[in-house]
């Protein structure tokens, strides 16, 4: 459903915050969707500044809660689309003069991204997709908007500070993980700063980062089936402590194949997935793909 905004006077959208309710219904459902809502004007601006907004922008805003950034988008951009789950919101939010900015009380995770761009799109708009992300829905949101990839050009969201660093987290660390992997192949990764919980209310138990996914302009590296590279890597991944050969045999290709596959892509017995680099996992994956065998039966 969506709501055009409405004409009526500006409203500070630090007003909405309450200092003390008699009964905190809203709080509860806040906090059962995971919410947590920017109060502070400064983390504000820096994440504004980070997303710079541009009159040619269409941004689609996910969670707009009370408006911390959507107003503020809004008058830059050449166009916002904020979407927002919780409609107790929606009046709130439809309450600024802004033209150029629509509300569509929907739950983002059913929102077909292609389909809803694709209505917008023309040659001259840059697509942006931002947010404060709701922390129970950051990671199945994430390979939505992956999914999405060739909609937009980029995308700017604040999360929880351990995804974000599992993310950008490069090999031989021990954030890194299937999910730095297929997101750095196809986007540029960088977390811009950090977050304490006291810039949000109601304040989460965890620190926030602000990161930014650039599309890049080809794939570092061409995947024919990327569904089943995710599931080869959650098995190379499966224990991390144990050393990657041991979690290739959950793969129950034969423990010759696997000796072979260590001769021929020269990789040491010793390792342990988060110690192989992006190259090396596809050059894995493309092996046991181009075998003409079927591994054994559990």
């Amino acid at each position: 459903m969506v709501f055009p905004a409405a004409q009526r006077p500006t409203v500070n959208y630090y007003d909405c915050y309450p200092k003390k309710r008699k009964s905190d219904v809203k709080q509860s459902k806040t906090k059962r969707m995971g919410q947590h809502f920017l109060k502070n004007a400064r983390a504000v601006k820096k994440i504004i500044s980070s997303i710079s907004p541009q009159g040619d922008d269409l941004i689609i805003e996910i969670g707009a809660g009370r408006g911390a950034l959507t107003f503020s988008l809004a008058k830059k951009a050449g166009k916002i689309i904020a979407i927002e789950k919780d409609r107790s919101f929606i009046p709130f939010l439809s309450s600024h003069h802004q033209s150029n900015l629509v509300i569509l009380g929907e739950d983002v995770l059913k929102i077909d991204f292609k389909e809803l761009i694709e209505k917008e799109k023309n040659s001259k708009i840059n697509i942006k997709i931002v947010g404060n992300l709701p922390y129970s829905i950051s990671t199945p949101l994430l390979f939505k908007v992956l999914e999405a990839r060739d909609s937009w050009q980029e995308c700017v969201f604040l999360m929880q500070k351990e995804v974000a660093e599992r993310i950008t987290a490069q090999p031989g660390c021990k954030q890194y993980a299937p999910l730095s992997i297929i997101f750095q192949i196809y986007f540029e990764v960088k977390i811009h700063f950090f977050l304490s919980p006291k810039v949000f209310y109601p304040p989460p138990q965890v620190d926030s980062a602000l990161i930014s996914l650039k599309k890049r302009d080809s794939p570092l590296y061409l995947l024919e089936d990327e569904t089943g590279f995710l599931k080869f890597l959650k098995v190379a991944f499966r224990h991390r402590r144990k050393l990657l050969a041991n979690n290739l045999k959950f793969l129950r290709y034969s423990p010759q194949i696997i000796e072979d596959c260590y001769q021929k892509l020269s990789l040491k017995h010793n390792l342990r997935a988060e110690e192989l680099t992006i190259g090396q996992f596809v050059e894995l994956f493309n092996f046991f793909q181009s075998l003409e065998i079927t591994p054994n039966p559990p």
